[in-house]
């Protein structure tokens, strides 16, 4: 399809600079985009039928990763 449908895992390396042209950088966009993501995320991993901890432990390792950031920001 055309280059500005396609997702981000769709796109070659070469196609890369033409496909950012092609997107919403605007603060409303890059809005939308978080929505969308974590949405997906929610739909993937915590919204099934058979739910299971790998999406509760990857959220709660986000936290604890970027916890550890600002706690060490010298690093």
């Amino acid at each position: 399809g055309p280059l500005s449908e396609r997702c981000l895992l769709d796109v070659r390396l070469g196609e890369l600079p033409m496909w950012l042209a092609t997107r919403d950088l605007s603060p409303q966009g890059l809005l939308g985009g978080v929505q969308r993501a974590w949405s997906s995320y929610c739909d993937k991993y915590i919204n099934v039928k058979r739910g299971g901890a790998p999406g509760v432990s990857m959220l709660l390792a986000g936290y604890c990763l970027l916890s550890y950031g600002w706690s060490y920001q010298h690093i």
